[in-house]
């Protein structure tokens, strides 16, 4: 590719504190009546207090809406925009993990469009937006998905995801505060970590990638690499929930412009199928993916080693290649996330159907420094199913 075009949010508050800009940043927008939408146990825990308390005392009228899961279904999705249709709003307000402002930004984007969510989907809808809707805030409480800086909403269909993709999904304003994260429990914050620090990885290696994105990529790695083991012990720590907010955030804007690939690709048929968690589906696949098509990328991989804190200074690409496939085999396993499908309950009959569903992500695969086709990935579940990183014939690596 000759140019690259880069796309970011409009405008982004980091940093601890940054959630005393909330007000100042719906005020803006002059609204009246803004809907929450938000998980469930935040609000049990009283975290969504620590919105709807100023905004109540400014005079807002505020909805809270936690009719939401994990992974959301389709269905899911269909019911919050129709709810946002007929609520009167003019704000939207995204607080939680990737799921909540994913359906955020479908409430605030689909809710002034005709139709069904159903039909604006990347794989098999009809229609297009074409619209911004309504203005939306994001704000993230997981160290994660990159989710307030991206342009997609992801669903969870029958045996697969697909998403909702277009510009007018941004955020329009982003405020990433890692003193929200420190709520998070340990398993989540492993999960959520390594699905930024794969969104890192794969925008680095991505066909895609830029000096920009490799830049924020890098950064990314070191950040992530450096606190996700020390946040994961001690979720109070608050120099690692900084370093994996800002970390996550930097990997957001990372693979936004890059993209993801193989890793993802193959994920979204586990979280289908099995309805694993995204951030531990991406995280099982990773060493595996990596390692499949580490010959097509040996001085990316190299670079990736330095910024989990390795050094290949004394080895060649190849050799550190496969030493930066041992290094994320060791932090995945260090984190506590299992390591094989086996460790997930999936059993090896099902590495046909996860194949066919992941044959189907051209958009993601498109991105592969490898192209992969069906046996290629099929030969990938099969290493996470048995634990072992297979590479690909030497034929398909000449090609």
């Amino acid at each position: 590719m000759a140019f690259s075009k880069l796309v970011f949010t409009p405008l982004s508050y980091t940093g601890w504190g940054s959630l005393e800009q909330l007000i100042p940043e719906v005020e803006k927008y002059g609204a009246k009546r803004i809907l929450l939408v938000t998980d469930p146990v935040l609000k049990q825990i009283g975290l969504t207090d620590r919105i709807t308390g100023p905004l109540k005392q400014k005079g807002f009228d505020v909805d809270i809406y936690t009719d939401i899961e994990p992974e959301p279904p389709l269905e899911v999705g269909e019911k919050l925009v129709k709810y946002t249709r007929e609520g009167g709003f003019d704000l939207v307000i995204g607080l939680g993990g990737g799921s909540a402002l994913d359906l955020a930004k479908l409430a605030a984007v689909l809710s002034e469009h005709e139709g069904l969510v159903a039909d604006y989907l990347n794989l098999s809808g009809t229609k297009q937006v074409s619209k911004k809707g309504l203005s939306k805030i994001l704000i993230p409480t997981t160290s994660g998905t990159g989710s307030e800086v991206t342009n997609i909403a992801v669903l969870s269909l029958e045996t697969t995801k697909d998403v909702v993709t277009h510009d007018y999904l941004l955020a329009d304003s982003a405020i990433v505060d890692p003193e929200l994260t420190v709520t998070m429990p340990a398993n989540v914050t492993a999960a959520t970590g390594v699905d930024a620090l794969t969104h890192a990885i794969e925008a680095y290696v991505s066909v895609n990638g830029n000096p920009t994105t490799d830049g924020l990529a890098l950064q990314a790695i070191r950040l992530i690499s450096r606190s996700i083991r020390k946040a994961v012990a001690d979720g109070q720590n608050k120099q690692a929930r900084i370093d994996m907010s800002d970390g996550s955030y930097i990997a957001g804007l990372a693979f936004f412009n890059a993209g993801v690939a193989g890793v993802h690709a193959l994920a979204y048929p586990l979280g289908g199928q099995f309805h694993i968690p995204h951030g531990e589906s991406n995280a099982v696949l990773l060493p595996y993916v990596m390692g499949y098509i580490r010959s097509s990328c040996t001085k990316r991989m190299a670079d990736i080693l330095n910024a989990l804190g390795g050094n290949s200074a004394y080895l060649s690409d190849e050799e550190a290649s496969y030493k930066c496939v041992e290094e994320l085999e060791k932090l995945v396993a260090d984190v506590g996330i299992p390591q094989i499908l086996q460790g997930f309950g999936i059993p090896e009959s099902a590495l046909e159907k996860l194949t066919e569903d992941g044959v189907k992500q051209k958009r993601l695969l498109a991105r592969s420094p490898l192209p992969l086709d069906k046996e290629d990935i099929f030969k990938i579940y099969q290493s996470a199913y048995v634990g072992k990183v297979t590479e690909p014939s030497s034929n398909k690596i000449l090609q």
